[in-house]
């Protein structure tokens, strides 16, 4: 499996090399643009503004910064590296954390943590951080931006998730709910929760939507039509109490009922 970082993550005065690899595939299926009159792939062409919309090739581009109006400054990919210290190149653990203070809306991408060396240190780390219930915070420069990072251990797994910084996340632009339901309302509503409780299986959730794709994709090329799945309506039910009354009874009905031994 192809890494998406090789560098190295230290702890006090610890440093294991390591790399990391994506936990998560592409699962999309695929469509190319096409023009519906001549059935013929559109591509995007990268122009030059200022030049009669000339063609520029992939190896002519460079990044600018534009200080003012029209003027840049240009950065190639070498210049980034030399602004980058030894600190900004390596996940450096800056503190431990309970792993439940972490609020899974700080979470962006997911990465195995490989060792490629210092095993016995990679080793007391994660068993360590698995024991204690901690996870890791740390900062390095992945590509051209600084990356807040938590590391973390589950099942003989170290696993890395990048995360935003606060000043990312933006705020929720839901007013503050005041109304508030009655006793009884609240009892329906819990009474739902409990018997819609689980374990969450990852394994038993599928992507369906995808499958429909799929199959939709072979019949247009056994040329049948895509015909759209006849459905019930709902009534909708304005009343709240009686909505979860009503849900609560479809709940109860879908579960399957528990089998008694027959005595002989």
């Amino acid at each position: 499996m192809a890494y998406s970082y090789k560098g190295s993550l230290s702890f006090g005065l610890v440093y294991i090399p390591i790399t990391l690899h994506s936990t998560i595939k592409n699962n999309d299926i695929g469509f190319n643009m096409i023009d519906k009159k001549t059935m013929s792939r559109v591509k995007y062409k990268k122009t030059c503004v200022d030049c009669e919309e000339r063609e520029v090739k992939q190896a002519d581009i460079v990044k600018g910064f534009e200080y003012e109006d029209g003027k840049y400054v240009i950065f190639e990919e070498d210049d980034f590296e030399k602004i980058k210290s030894k600190k900004d190149k390596n996940i450096t653990i800056e503190e431990f954390v309970d792993l439940e203070e972490i609020d899974p809306l700080y979470f962006d991408r997911p990465y195995y943590v490989v060792p490629t060396g210092a095993e016995k240190a990679f080793y007391v780390l994660l068993k360590a951080m698995e024991e204690a219930g901690k996870a890791g915070i740390a900062k390095a420069v992945l590509g051209t931006k600084e990356t807040l990072i938590m590391i973390r251990a589950k099942e003989g797994q170290m696993l890395l998730n990048t995360l935003f910084f606060f000043e990312e996340v933006t705020q929720n632009p839901a007013k503050e709910v005041k109304i508030e339901g009655t006793a009884k309302e609240m009892k329906l509503a819990k009474d739902i929760i409990s018997s819609m409780s689980g374990h969450f299986e990852p394994q038993k959730y599928r992507d369906e939507y995808r499958e429909k794709v799929q199959k939709a994709i072979e019949q247009k090329i056994a040329g049948k039509a895509i015909v759209a799945p006849k459905e019930r309506s709902e009534t909708k039910i304005i009343n709240l109490m009686d909505a979860l009354q009503k849900s609560l009874k479809n709940v109860q009905a879908a579960k399957p009922k528990k089998k008694t031994s027959k005595r002989a």
